[in-house]
């Protein structure tokens, strides 16, 4: 028999009454007359006078339910009354006072879920509450969360208020301001005590009399204005101004007032029937504890309530079910509130307390909070309204570093130290650590014992955290109402949102140290709930092979805010590419929502909230229209002044309730994140809920839960939102760790060298040693806890994960042709920067090598690189040079190069093609990088890691990429040669912009360096700035990139300079020869402006030396003069000597001669004094040498016969452009003259003549002896 309206249901058999008295002293049950006593003693009234035993009804637990009931009605027109829109006296307005977010606020504010909290988020925004009083007495009070400026009071509705004026800054508004202590009405006066966060202030007002006054933690502060305007149309709202970041929290009356004030009423009544029934049941409580079963005697026993135990008698357990089960639902607010409560506590004791050797304070309160979450109902009630909400629920999953080293008992867990060597890039230990002694070895192996032992107790801890994690991720807890996982969705979603900068968000940064515990745990849930539920489905995929569909990007069901796309703007792809949608997914995007997004993206000046509601929400499926309202917490100023900016235009698909066939398109609708249900996120039948629109390219069979898709989403973002920038800023531990041990070793070494006789020193290194050994046992130790908290095994096997998921993403998502352009830029930072991480942060304790299946994971992020560096579907310039830089990064190592000579040739073809691309009009630097690090190794004395002559002036650092060994590529070099050799356009226009370029960076670097000698030969002291110089070194270290490429490209394909057969080969060659005789003049003139320059040494001009530009350019001409075949040496030597600014004394100069030899004669020794590339026998070979000697014999050789053999040519006959070289060419039809060498330079990059501006149709060879003969002939 069910007990009526409980929803609980009892056996008669559990009732079954007996007289025998040994079972009732054994079982506590009574017979029926006894309990029948009991219940009627426990049940009374408390206002109604005792019913005699021969006229009450009998009484049992069957209908105990209906005797409840009556004993709880309230009289249901008074109730009514009470949930009627207030209608009382002196008030009018909603019984239930809130704050106003549809239409009483200016500013933008942000409004906390139970519309009574409230943080300034503009400059001074003002909002009032629902209810208004005009006649009365009343109160409410505020909570004061920070102590800012704020100016609290009552306005009437005809005020208007501005992000300058707020409450008492007109007429008809009064505030309290406790900040400044003052009172406002129009004007200020000096009133009341200074307030501080945490205080309480009454706001009271008194429409009998007209006053208002105000008080603070219940001690009035007195009148603060009377003679208040009263009459026809005069009411008073609540009301309060504040500034930004400035918060409080209204009562109205919703639970009891903390400092009620006798006379004056809350706006809001106490709900009076549930306080009487609350009553009732409480005094049934006390009856229970007042009264006591004697089954024995049958009767009732009179007993003190502090003596009451609870012995376990049916009955008596029974009786308090009944009176709980009605009194529960009457505890909901102060449940939670309790709730709330504790789990502030609790976080503020995690947070705080301090870090013990077992950790065991984290521990235990991490327990509680798991016990606390393990209830469903208040998990749920916690994820929706506290843990994101107010707490940010990722402390929880921090552990925090120890302030001290005793702090944590490290000493004790680590009793010996050491510390690792400096690791090089590849992930390998240093030489160092492979000649270790034996007790090295020894202390290591010592502190790997502690530095485990340290691990496990914070392993304790990570598992708590991830067990916590797993309970805000259940889905199946959704008896009457959502799972948990669909929470947690929501408001995860909007903790990104906080912590992404956006247009119109003001970000509200989680700590990212934070933030990096937070990805681990939550790594760690998602892929326990993956894998358990592939093992419950077979066709679905395991974590391991996990990746985002790419149809997420596109079809709306996800919200990335306003971060960028790959293709650019959201709306711009949607109006772009909506024919793509059409063809490839079957998604229309419907005309109201692109007009929409279009108007949001252009328009960047905030829009009023009606308008922001009245914009247009419909939405379309198969051809049926169905409306959607619009709830009212979208009006919120949280959401209805910035709604824009927190859903970019996103797109959400209508369920359909059939399969689509491929003639069939589905029209989309905008939804926020809060408006999606279940079936948007997991689907159902013919709905693929997160995965509608799915591409052809994708497979059917799904991946796994699509909640989960959406949780991998959320942590690939979080990864690219501070995560990576923290593990780059804890790596700083490790370099101080290096730094000090490298300061022990100079100084240990200084007192092995250190004579005997000087006690002084001695004492002092001693000193320092001391000093030194101190610190590093402190710093090992703290780096055993960063190891163990942010570097350790299972922390790089996690950054590993997201680096393979992402690169299956952008696989998957590169499939899609176009549709590609929809991904978020973020998926290939990520790919990029993870890949960084695992390389450089988590040595040398743990190489990337060990990883599993590194070497095709080096393939698939090589292959990535070379396609999408310039791949025309990504638009944004930071993301392209992003591509650019990590592919330049990772040709400077041996590993990685290997893995870009690893990809399928036909993509190898295509990136070495890219890379040739001409260098105008898009950023060049860093491709011409990329073309010298696969030279590097095979140039003239390009073998070198550092610039010698910096090698003992600054220390050695093979952090850098540029700094790497050289591994050249002859694999892609070979490409670049068929290239080049390819078409009869390639060469040609990739050689015009390198020598372009070449021009304009060593031009650009004399001038600086001009400038910069001038300002050190004044003789007022001044200071060059740091980023001139800096300007002028990367000019200078340009030059000689592109002199590196140059060179490359004349030893590959010799004949595009060389083969006069080709067009362009001979101006090509003329260019050439033109700037390395302008470069060898500058560099190598006697006591030249680029010699005192490279003497003054300036910090930041390290790098600006003879020896890199000069080997470049030998390199060139040795190629060009001594490696070639004899018919291009022959017009290599031609046009070097023919170009006028030629001078073989600056040939001489590298070898250290001051004057050309005289040709038969051996060369004298160089002069010690002078630059010569003799002196760099370590990094020059002896065979190259000879080719520079045997190139300068063959100059000095060539330059007598051509001086013996040259004829004087008049003025007359020389290029008016240049005056170095006969006309030779004249342009047609205009007839204007000059050298071939100059106009075929010209019409590399223009079509009009040099003096008329006429369109050159035609270049035609001229020869004065022969248009002389013409000309006398027509005579």
């Amino acid at each position: 028999m069910a007990s009526k309206g409980t929803g609980m249901a009892f056996s008669r058999k559990s009732y079954r009454l007996t007289s025998d008295a040994e079972k009732s002293r054994v079982t506590g049950i009574v017979h029926e007359k006894l309990l029948d006593d009991y219940l009627h003693r426990i049940f009374s009234s408390t206002d109604r006078a005792p019913t005699a035993a021969t006229s009450r009804k009998l009484l049992n637990f069957q209908n105990l339910p209906e005797h409840l009931d009556q004993l709880l009605h309230v009289d249901e027109e008074a109730e009514e009354e009470e949930e009627s829109q207030g209608q009382v006296e002196g008030r009018l307005g909603p019984s239930t006072v809130v704050l106003d977010h549809t239409g009483g606020f200016e500013g933008l504010l942000l409004v906390d879920d139970d519309l009574l909290g409230v943080i300034g988020h503009s400059n001074f925004g003002t909002i009032r509450s629902t209810t208004c009083v005009y006649k009365g007495k009343w109160v409410y009070e505020v909570l004061i969360s920070s102590q800012g400026l704020m100016q609290i009071g009552w306005c009437t509705i005809n005020c208007r208020f501005n992000q300058e004026e707020g409450v008492g800054d007109t007429h008809n508004s009064y505030a309290y301001d406790g900040n400044r202590v003052r009172k406002w009405n129009v004007t200020t006066t000096n009133y009341g005590k200074a307030w501080a966060a945490g205080d309480i202030v009454s706001c009271l007002i008194d429409l009998d009399e007209g006053t208002l006054s105000f008080c603070l933690n219940g001690v009035s502060l007195g009148t603060a204005f009377e003679n208040l305007s009263r009459g026809l149309g005069m009411a008073y709202f609540p009301a309060i101004s504040l500034s930004f970041k400035e918060s409080v929290a209204f009562n109205f009356g919703s639970r009891p007032l903390r400092y009620p004030v006798v006379g004056y009423r809350p706006l809001q009544d106490p709900p009076s029937a549930d306080l009487v029934r609350a009553q009732e049941l409480l005094g049934c409580f006390q009856a229970v504890l007042s009264v006591e079963l004697d089954p024995v005697e049958g009767r009732l026993v009179e007993k003190e309530s502090s003596e009451w135990q609870l012995q376990g008698q049916p009955t008596v357990l029974l009786t308090l079910a009944h009176i709980f089960h009605r009194f529960a639902p009457l505890l909901d607010y102060e449940v939670q509130d309790c709730l709330k409560q504790l789990m502030m506590s609790l976080l503020r004791l995690y947070r705080f307390s301090p870090i013990v050797p077992d950790l065991g304070l984290q521990i235990h309160y991490l327990r509680l909070t798991i016990a606390i979450l393990s209830h469903e109902k208040s998990r749920k009630f916690l994820l929706s309204h506290v843990l994101f909400d107010v707490l940010r629920s990722v402390v929880f999953f921090y552990i925090k570093s120890p302030l001290r080293v005793e702090e944590a008992g490290l000493q004790e867990l680590i009793p010996t130290t050491w510390w690792p060597h400096r690791s090089s890039r590849e992930g390998k230990e240093s030489k160092e650590v492979k000649d270790e002694t034996s007790e090295e070895r020894l202390r290591r192996r010592a502190y790997e014992r502690g530095c485990q032992r340290l691990k496990k107790r914070i392993e304790v801890v990570e598992e708590l955290q991830v067990q916590i994690l797993k309970l805000l991720l259940n889905n199946q807890d959704d008896n009457g109402g959502e799972a948990s996982r669909y929470i947690f969705l929501t408001k995860f979603r909007k903790f990104l949102q906080e912590n992404a900068s956006g247009r119109g968000n003001m970000p509200m940064l989680c700590p990212p140290e934070y933030m990096v515990c937070f990805l681990h745990r939550l790594i760690s849930a998602l892929r326990y709930y993956w894998d358990e539920y592939k093992a419950s489905n077979p066709c679905t995929t395991f974590s391991e092979e996990a990746y985002i569909p790419p149809q997420v990007f596109y079809n709306g069901k996800v919200d990335y805010f306003d971060l960028q796309r790959l293709g650019g703007l959201l709306s711009h792809l949607r109006k772009t590419l909506k024919d793509d949608l059409a063809s490839k997914a079957n998604i229309l995007i419907d005309p109201l929502e692109l007009q929409a997004a279009t108007m949001d993206d252009l328009d960047e000046d905030e829009e009023p909230a009606p308008a922001a509601a009245q914009r247009p929400m419909q939405a379309l499926a198969m051809g049926g229209a169905l409306p959607l309202p619009r709830p009212s917490w979208l009006s919120s100023p949280t959401l209805g002044r910035a709604n824009r900016f927190l859903s970019t235009a996103a797109v959400s698909l209508m369920t359909p309730r059939r399969p689509l066939s491929t003639s069939e398109k589905v029209k989309v609708r905008t939804l926020s994140v809060e408006q999606r249900t279940r079936e948007d996120i997991e689907g159902s039948q013919w709905n693929e809920g997160l995965l509608v629109g799915r591409p052809p390219e994708e497979p059917e069979q799904p991946l796994t839960e699509n909640s989960l898709l959406e949780v991998l989403d959320g942590a690939i973002m979080m990864y690219n939102l501070s995560v990576h920038q923290q593990l780059g800023k804890m790596v700083g531990v490790s370099d101080d760790v290096n730094e000090y041990a490298m300061a022990l070793r100079d100084t240990e070494d200084k007192l092995r060298r250190c004579p005997t006789r000087r006690k002084d020193i001695l004492a002092e290194l001693t000193k320092s040693q001391k000093v030194f050994s101190e610190k590093l046992d402190h710093l090992s130790r703290r780096l055993a806890w960063v190891h163990a908290t942010v570097y350790s095994q299972e922390k790089m096997q996690d950054i590993y994960w997201l680096l393979r998921v992402c690169l299956r993403t952008i696989e998957h998502g590169d499939r899609t042709g176009p549709l590609f352009a929809f991904m978020p830029e973020f998926y290939l930072s990520v790919a990029i920067n993870s890949y960084s991480a695992l390389k450089n942060y988590f040595g040398p304790v743990h190489s990337m090598e060990e990883l599993p299946g590194y070497e095709e994971t080096l393939t698939r992020l090589a292959a990535i690189l070379a396609k999408h560096f310039a791949d025309t579907r990504i638009v944004g310039t930071d993301i392209r040079d992003s591509l650019m830089q990590a592919l330049a990064s990772y040709v400077c190592y041996p590993n990685s190069l290997r893995a870009v000579e690893r990809i399928p040739e036909e993509q190898r073809i295509a990136m070495v093609r890219s890379l040739l691309a001409p260098y105008e009009q898009r950023p060049w630097a860093q491709t011409n990088w990329i073309l010298v690090r696969l030279w590097r190794g095979c140039g003239f004395g390009y073998r070198y890691t550092r610039l010698p002559h910096l090698l003992k002036t600054k220390p050695e650092d093979a952090n850098l990429p540029s700094l790497q060994k050289p591994c050249p590529s002859t694999l892609l070099q070979q490409h670049m040669a068929d290239l080049l050799r390819e078409g009869p356009d390639v060469a040609p226009s990739f050689l015009n912009s390198v020598l372009n370029q070449l021009n304009w960076a060593f031009s650009e670097f004399i001038g600086m360096i001009q400038e910069i000698q001038q300002a050190a030969e004044r003789l007022e002291r001044n200071f060059v700035d740091s980023r001139q110089l800096k300007v002028c070194a990367t000019c200078f270290d340009l030059s000689v990139s592109l002199l590196r490429v140059l060179e490359m490209t004349i030893t590959l394909v010799p004949e595009i300079f060389l083969d006069w057969a080709q067009p362009t080969s001979e101006m090509l060659l003329r260019r050439l020869a033109q700037l390395l005789n302008q470069v060898l003049n500058r560099v190598t003139a006697e006591r030249n402006l680029f010699d005192r320059v490279v003497t003054l040494r300036l910090p930041g001009l390290e790098s600006v030396d003879h020896y890199p530009i000069l080997v470049a350019v030998t390199g060139i001409l040795v190629r060009l003069l001594v490696h070639g075949p004899a018919s291009g040496t022959e017009r290599a030597t031609s046009v070097l000597l023919a170009d006028p600014c030629f001078q073989l004394r600056s040939i001489c100069y590298l070898l250290g001669q001051p004057e050309p030899p005289t040709p038969g004669t051996t060369l004298p020794a160089p002069d010690q004094k002078r630059f010569s590339l003799q002196s760099y026998t370590d990094y020059i070979s002896v065979e190259e040498l000879a080719q520079v000697e045997q190139m300068l014999a063959h100059l000095t050789s060539a330059s007598a016969q051509a001086a013996a053999a040259s004829l004087p040519t008049s003025e007359e006959d020389l290029c008016p452009i240049c005056y170095a070289h006969p006309i030779s060419a004249v342009f047609q039809p205009c007839g204007h003259k000059s050298c071939k060498a100059c106009i075929n330079q010209h019409l590399m990059n223009n079509k009009d003549c040099f003096f008329c501006k006429a369109t050159i149709v035609s270049v035609e060879d001229w020869d004065k002896a022969a248009s002389a003969s013409a000309t006398s002939s027509a005579a």
